[in-house]
């Protein structure tokens, strides 16, 4: 434009030398920096344009201005503005590009050379696009992407392609431009026409985003109907699950399945997949995939699956590692042995040693059974014992079982639950104990009265103790009367006579039948030289015996059975010392002791007499209370009771849950007159 302009100042240059001397003035420059507002070589959407210019301030002063609208085919129009404006608005009759030149007159009428520029006009829309193509689900790993916009399904206007107005956002019905028929600069996206249609999509959020896009014409006029798109997007992966991995070790083959979920894009078009060790995947399409673990060893196993949208958790460039499990297989048996010898310490504590390279011992479980050796019989099971570092422990109570040889079996574990069976030694020789294996003790014991003599031990080849004469019967036996108990002695030993000091032994007494209790049990300790005493308390009769329970070296032995007599207790009384024959009835009252041990029926209690020197006759069973209590009236009617000195006494006879032995009450004499 300004080069232009310099031309036309040099044109008036030389037009006012060659007027120069003439008798009138000079004619006007031509308009400087004639244009249309908004370009002169832009096309424009709009019919009606503003053309303006400057005044030149040179030469003679202009008073008109005149301008020439050309088309084709010549003049369109030419008018003339009685005035010196500087703008003029021209109407194009339609879409073109249509040339306009602009001169100025001055006052004497003479018109000076005339400055040109074009109008371009252009109000047609470009033509529609076809959406663009997007991938059914975009992933995590897509975006940023370049989508390119589709097709013109048209020619392009006079103006052109300028470019391409888009917008995206969660709303299908926002609009790239904010007019309904056009678009600024600054709304249209891209700028490089048909050329230009690789639009740059930014990073997305989760979900579903709208893309419209129309055509801007070189006008800035858009196309009638935007073109839409649907971005999915799925950030997210899928979830994976594994079912069939076991916890710990098993002994048999594996089967997993690893299932996939994924609440966007899905896995239709997606897999599942398994890997062990780092290996090959086993992969399936779709939302679950199996595979079977055979070999031994422990494996590491990792899950994973790819969505529709292509995200996936398998480790790779970008992607979160997979998650993983742990699956131990061991088909095979544990190697098992009973120990090579007993401890001296605890013969009787049975032991396994369990081997296993893959899963280890498992001591929790198993069994160890013992049979008389050669006999066929099925093997008992011994009762478990604490399990050792790698061992299976059971123990074997000897003292319960008869002397001989002994064969024992045990099945072990290791901690996949495979199990072996075995007999043997970890030597190889068969598990073959002889019984006893403890050291043999004999326990004496007696009542406080007469002390037997003890016959002493000899040694046999088997290490056994021959038979121990048994106490007298005065040693083994006490009748007491009621009220009072009894003192035990004794001793402990080993069979080759050795006393055996500090060890506890139990005082089991077992009452009579009665309301008491049944059994009472206390323990005492021997002193140094193996022998230990003890006082029973008073009440009913029972049956005593003392218990050594052994140890882990010494064998369990028992004393001989003491049988502790009472006798009952009753009381007796007359109303009065003579009876008279005929007269007036003798009264009896008495009682039994101890009520407490009285049935809620009463006691028997049996009234007897005799003349000094006779034997005792019964002449009456009478019935206590509940209390014991009883009462009888005796009426003299024999003469020959006359002068006659009698002795009456009460006795309670042996009778059912009654836990004392027979007793009779001191005797009551009366004389009959």
């Amino acid at each position: 434009m300004r080069a232009r302009a310099s031309l036309v100042a040099a044109l008036a240059a030389l037009w006012a030398a060659a007027g120069a001397g003439s008798a009138g003035a000079a004619a006007p420059l031509p308009p400087v920096e004639l244009g249309v507002v908004g370009g002169s070589e832009a096309w424009h959407p709009d019919r009606t344009l503003e053309v303006n210019w400057t005044n030149p301030t040179e030469g003679s002063p202009p008073t008109r201005v005149h301008y020439r609208l050309r088309g084709e085919f010549g003049t369109l129009r030419e008018e003339e503005i009685p005035w010196a404006t500087t703008s003029i608005s021209v109407q194009t009759p339609w879409p073109g590009a249509f040339p306009i030149e602009v001169w100025l007159e001055n006052a004497a009428g003479e018109e000076g050379i005339a400055a040109k520029t074009t109008l371009r006009y252009d109000n047609i829309r470009p033509p529609d696009i076809y959406p663009p193509q997007l991938p059914s689900w975009i992933g995590r790993n897509d975006l940023p992407f370049t989508a390119h916009l589709g097709a013109l399904r048209g020619s392009p206007p006079l103006s052109g392609i300028h470019g391409y107005a888009v917008a995206i956002g969660p709303s299908s019905n926002d609009e790239p431009c904010a007019a309904g028929d056009r678009c600024t600069d600054a709304e249209t996206t891209l700028r490089q026409g048909t050329a230009g249609n690789a639009l740059s999509v930014p990073l997305l959020p989760e979900g579903t985003s709208y893309l419209s896009a129309v055509v801007v014409s070189g006008s800035g006029m858009k196309s009638t109907t935007a073109a839409h798109a649907v971005f999915h997007v799925d950030l997210t992966d899928p979830v994976t699950r594994l079912a069939g991995a076991p916890e710990g070790w098993v002994s048999h083959p594996v089967r997993l399945t690893a299932t996939a979920t994924d609440a966007a894009s899905g896995l239709d078009g997606g897999f599942t997949a398994i890997r062990v060790d780092g290996g090959a995947p086993v992969t399936e399409w779709g939302s679950s995939v199996n595979a079977t673990m055979i070999g031994e060893g422990a494996h590491r196993v990792a899950y994973y699956a790819r969505d529709t949208a292509g995200n996936a958790d398998d480790g790779s460039a970008g992607n979160p590692p997979p998650r993983t499990a742990m699956v131990r297989i061991d088909r095979g048996k544990p190697s098992i042995a009973f120990a090579n010898s007993q401890s001296p310490r605890d013969p009787d504590l049975i032991r396994v040693r369990i081997a296993d390279t893959l899963s280890g011992p498992d001591p929790s479980r198993g069994w160890i059974g013992v049979r008389a050796a050669g006999s066929g019989d099925r093997f008992e099971p011994l009762p478990p014992a604490p399990p050792g570092d790698g061992e299976l422990h059971a123990r074997w109570n000897s003292d319960a079982y008869p002397i001989g040889e002994y064969e024992f079996r045990a099945s072990a574990y290791d901690g996949a639950g495979n199990y072996a069976t075995t007999s043997r030694r970890a030597d190889g020789s068969a598990m073959v104990l002889s019984n006893p294996l403890k050291a043999t003790t004999v326990l004496l014991a007696h009542f406080d009265s007469a002390v037997p003599k003890p016959h002493r031990c000899s040694r046999l080849a088997a290490g056994r103790c021959k038979a121990i004469r048994e106490p007298t019967d005065s040693a083994t036996q006490r009748l007491v009367p009621y009220g009072r108990g009894a003192d035990l002695r004794g001793r402990l030993m080993t069979g080759i006579d050795t006393p055996l000091g500090g060890m506890p032994l139990r005082i089991v007494e077992r009452f009579a039948p009665g309301p008491g209790p049944a059994k009472l049990v206390s323990v005492v300790r021997t002193e140094p030289g193996g022998t230990f005493s003890a006082s029973l308390d008073p009440g009913p009769s029972r049956e005593v015996t003392v218990l050594f329970d052994g140890s882990t070296m010494l064998a369990r032995s028992a004393g001989p059975p003491l049988d502790l007599r009472v006798r009952s207790a009753v009381q007796l009384r007359a109303s009065s010392a003579v009876a008279k024959v005929g007269g007036a009835p003798l009264v009896f009252r008495g009682r039994v002791l101890p009520t407490a041990a009285i049935d809620k029926e009463g006691e028997a209690v049996q009234l007897q007499f005799r003349v000094p020197g006779a034997d005792w006759s019964e002449f009456r069973t009478v019935q206590t209370d509940r209390r014991g209590r009883f009462r009888y009236s005796y009426r003299f009617s024999d003469d020959d009771s006359r002068g006659a000195r009698f002795q009456f006494r009460a006795y309670v006879p042996e009778q059912e849950n009654w836990p004392y032995e027979p007793g009779g009450s001191r005797p009551v004499l009366v004389r009959g007159y």
